[in-house]
């Protein structure tokens, strides 16, 4: 069972907007959730974060908050519906979904390689999209959409002043060319249209590496 990793009613209050913070009764639904579920083919970690221009890395990672660790497909829900919609966190504060329990960050090492195919969405359309795309990711819905020997391995929503921004994470930017993720999103979500729609490896980004 995964440790509870989200402060509750009884903790102080967290720097992060809106922070999710769980009843005692929500904590142990979500534990009860973990032990009799269905489980998924892997554990994803639900992190908060803030954008801040100019920090470094060890800074970035400090300032990350980690939800949940959930195991089932139950836990997922029940963690999904008592944190605050996209549209509920302020500008500059993103959520990600990661596998296992890596940490959202391009320069750990086992993320270095990889990019993010990028989708910049109208805000009346982020929750929807965020919805689609984490439910595609824990079901493994993309993995016939990869070349062979890449991987989704997260997914961000960032809140920004216009349009927010949607990511999936993959391991191998070099197989990027290979994929037809984009083909993927489009079927999941026929009546969308994005303001933009690009691939970008991490290595690639002017603030990569750091310091």
């Amino acid at each position: 069972m995964a440790a509870i990793q989200c402060e509750t009613k009884d903790d102080p209050p967290s720097e992060l907007s809106k922070s999710p913070v769980f009843s005692n009764e929500t904590v142990k639904n979500i534990k009860e959730h973990e032990n009799s579920g269905i489980p998924l083919q892997t554990p994803w970690t639900f992190w908060l974060d803030k954008a801040i221009s100019g920090t470094t890395t060890e800074e970035y990672k400090a300032n990350l908050k980690k939800i949940y660790t959930v195991n089932t497909v139950q836990s997922f829900w029940a963690v999904f519906n008592n944190i605050p919609n996209p549209s509920e966190i302020q500008i500059r504060y993103s959520y990600h979904l990661m596998r296992e329990e890596r940490y959202p960050l391009w320069e750990e090492p086992i993320n270095q390689r990889g990019g993010t195919w990028r989708l910049k969405c109208h805000k009346s359309e982020t929750s929807i999209v965020w919805k689609e795309v984490v439910l595609a990711a824990i079901g493994e819905q993309f993995s016939e959409n990869l070349a062979e020997g890449d991987e989704v391995c997260g997914v961000t929503v960032s809140i920004r002043e216009r349009d927010d921004l949607v990511q999936i994470w993959n391991e191998n930017a070099a197989l990027a060319s290979k994929a037809t993720i984009l083909d993927k999103i489009h079927k999941l979500l026929p009546e969308i249209e994005f303001a933009a729609e690009f691939y970008k490896p991490h290595q690639s980004h002017h603030a990569y590496g750091r310091h």
